[in-house]
């Protein structure tokens, strides 16, 4: 492990010096990339350097407890001792963690596609919910917030609503949030009180840079119309929403959130590139299921992956098994110690399988 550290001490060492390189900072894809790999080592490094500063102190405590003659001192390095080993063994822990292979995609920001599923209005009002969540989540995070486009129910809630999500390690976070999440709850327009069943999806797709799409302008369909708001009225006059459709594989996208075309033009590139990449991405991901089986992290959007149980205040984690009876507190955005549980199961996947 020592090696390992030593090498992406070396390695951190370089980018520093590039990083200042006016031939970097003129190339802002360059500079992009080099300024990611510098934040991605700089914590690794300042890790390292905790941990050879405790490993200098323990061998500092054993020292004297062999060599001191005076009786005091080598009481205090004893008790000194006693305190650091712990801390070497937590830092030593954070280290492994640190140094399994990441996922490439965890640092990029996403876009989140949340769309009712089976059980009507029900189903709508449930993915309103869902989205509020994230909502909250990201407050919690310090990320950026954005809707993009969305689709209101009658009854409430959203058909589908698509939001852009920026900030430090997106991806890494919300990946295993793609799948269905049903919910199991009487609707307010349920006169017998019988509990209904119904779900919504949600997809995180990985921010695709123009760098890892390249679309060619000749295969996308451009069209403009009128924004509108609640119930169909038209917000403006002008034919500033837009609609992009992508000729080769059918993909649509729109956006009407600004009031400027371009903006939204823009915007809705972005969710294509984004759809396109998340494409290849599902198709390198089940070429590597043919070797190994993984629930943890998979985004198959068919995948049952959590159940919301109002009448309980019960969440299931199906792919984990995990279970709290906190369902309020979970809807307020607290969804942190799923993630972390389903992180750990993922770099332990990763560690009994060997994949990068």
């Amino acid at each position: 492990m020592i090696d390992q550290l030593e090498s992406i001490k070396e390695r951190f060492e370089e980018v520093t010096q590039q990083i200042t390189m006016p031939e970097v900072v003129s190339d802002m894809n360059k500079f992009k990339k080099i300024s990611k790999e510098y934040k991605d080592l700089e914590k690794i490094v300042n890790e390292y350097k905790k941990y050879t500063t405790l490993l200098a102190n323990i061998q500092e405590a054993k020292d004297l407890i062999a060599y001191e003659k005076d009786e005091e001192m080598r009481e205090m390095a004893k008790i000194e001792l006693e305190e650091l080993l712990p801390k070497r063994d937590a830092a030593e822990d954070l280290l492994k963690d640190m140094l399994i292979p990441k996922d490439p995609n965890d640092s990029k920001d996403v876009i989140l596609e949340v769309r009712a599923g089976t059980g009507g209005d029900e189903a709508s009002i449930f993915a309103g919910d869902l989205f509020r969540m994230y909502q909250r989540f990201s407050v919690l995070q310090g990320w950026q917030f954005q809707v993009m486009d969305y689709t209101e129910a009658p009854s409430g809630g959203y058909k589908e609503i698509v939001v852009s999500v920026k900030g430090e390690d997106v991806y890494g976070k919300l990946k295993f949030e793609s799948g269905v999440h049903r919910v199991q709850r009487v609707p307010a327009t349920e006169s017998q009180g019988r509990i209904h069943t119904s779900a919504a999806t949600v997809a995180v797709l990985p921010e695709a840079d123009e760098v890892d799409v390249v679309i060619n302008m000749n295969d996308v369909r451009k069209d403009t119309f009128c924004s509108s708001g609640a119930g169909g009225q038209s917000v403006n006059t002008t034919y500033s929403a837009v609609r992009v459709t992508h000729i080769p594989t059918g993909i649509v996208v729109q956006c009407q959130d600004e009031r400027s075309q371009i903006k939204n033009f823009d915007k809705a590139m972005t969710v294509l590139r984004s759809r396109i990449y998340e494409m290849e991405l599902a198709k390198r991901n089940d070429a590597i299921a043919g070797e190994r089986k993984s629930m943890v992290g998979s985004g198959d959007r068919s995948d049952k992956i959590r159940t919301y149980n109002y009448p309980q205040g019960r969440v299931t984690d199906h792919r984990i098994g995990y279970t709290v009876y906190n369902l309020p507190t979970v809807m307020e955005g607290q969804i942190g110690d799923f993630i972390e549980k389903l992180r750990i199961a993922e770099n332990a996947d990763r560690i009994k399988e060997g994949v990068a």
